[in-house]
C-alpha cells in the first residue's frame, strides 16, 4: 500500500492535462478521447455485464499463473468480489471503449479475459472488430464465454490457454492492431510478451500495459519498455501505460492525469 501512495503522489506532481501536451497526436488523443464528455449507449452495457457478476452468488476455484492477488488469499473465490475488486473498474472500462471507438482497430488481442469485464469494452468499442481474448484459468473464462453470449458479444474468441505458449505458437501469424497487457504483473512476464510480440507490432499499433506501478517490479518493466528503441511515445495514465510505434514522430513520454 506505502508504494502506491508514495507512487501515486509522484505520478501527481508529475502530470499534466491538455495545455501541457505540444504533439498533435496526442493533444487529439486526450481531448478527443480521454476527456471525451459524451454519454455513450455502450456505457449502459457496460454497467449491465458489470451488474450480473455483482449479483452472482458464486465461487470459483482460479488457477492463477500470474504474480498472485493482493486482495484474495484463496484460490477458491467470490465471483461478485472479483468483479468488484480485481477487475476493470467502471470508469476504466468506459475508458478502454472510447480509446477502441476512437482507433478503431480491427483485430485486437487481450492478455487476461478474467471475467471478461474489459473485453466487453474492447468488443463494444469496435463491433466490426476481431478480439481474441487470452485466460489462463479455464472455468474463469468459462463464465466469461457465458456473459458473451448473454449480452450478444459475438466478435470474441475466447481461448484457454497459458500466455507464453499461445503466443509462441501464433506469432508469426499475427498482426494485432491493439494489444491490452492484463495477464501478468510481473517484470519478467510483462518483458517477455513484450519482446515476444514486438515483430508483430507497426506504426498504427497501440499497446496497453495495465497496472504499470502496480509494484516496483512493474515499474522497471515500464522504464525499459520506455527505453526501448522501437518505442517512440509512451502516455502513463498510472494505471495504464499506452504505447506507440509512430516512427514520424520523436520519442517523447507523456504523464497525464484522467
Amino acid at each position: 500500500m506505502f508504494h502506491i501512495v508514495r507512487t501515486y503522489l509522484k505520478f501527481i506532481y508529475a502530470s499534466k492535462n491538455e495545455h501541457g501536451v505540444h504533439s498533435p497526436f496526442v493533444f487529439s488523443l486526450v481531448t478527443k478521447c480521454f476527456y471525451d464528455q459524451k454519454n455513450y449507449p455502450a456505457y449502459l452495457i457496460l454497467k449491465k455485464y458489470r451488474n450480473v457478476l455483482l449479483q452472482n452468488k458464486n465461487t470459483v476455484d482460479v488457477t492463477d499463473f500470474g504474480a498472485g492477488s493482493k486482495v484474495f488469499k484463496s484460490n477458491t473465490r467470490s465471483i461478485a468480489k472479483i468483479a468488484k475488486t480485481a477487475g476493470i473498474n467502471p470508469k476504466r472500462a468506459d475508458l478502454l471503449y472510447r480509446i477502441v471507438n476512437y482507433f478503431q482497430p480491427q483485430r485486437i488481442l487481450e492478455i487476461g479475459t478474467s471475467l471478461g469485464l474489459a473485453t466487453s469494452a474492447l468488443s463494444l468499442g469496435n463491433d466490426n472488430a476481431t478480439i481474441t481474448t487470452l485466460e489462463g484459468c479455464p472455468k474463469t473464462l468459462a463464465i466469461a464465454r457465458k456473459q458473451f453470449e448473454n449480452f450478444g458479444l459475438n466478435n470474441i474468441k475466447p481461448i484457454a490457454a497459458e500466455f507464453s505458449n499461445f503466443l509462441e505458437n501464433q506469432i508469426e501469424n499475427c498482426d494485432w492492431n491493439l494489444i491490452y497487457f492484463d495477464g501478468n504483473h510481473s517484470k519478467k512476464a510483462t518483458l517477455d510478451y513484450f519482446e515476444l510480440l514486438l515483430p508483430t507490432s507497426s506504426n498504427e499499433t497501440i499497446w496497453i500495459f495495465d497496472d504499470i506501478h502496480w509494484s516496483a517490479d512493474m515499474e522497471e518493466a515500464w522504464e525499459v519498455i520506455k527505453n526501448h528503441p522501437s518505442v517512440t511515445v509512451t502516455i502513463d495514465t498510472f494505471q495504464w501505460g499506452l504505447v506507440f510505434f509512430r516512427k514520424e514522430q520523436p520519442k517523447e513520454h507523456f504523464v497525464i492525469r484522467l
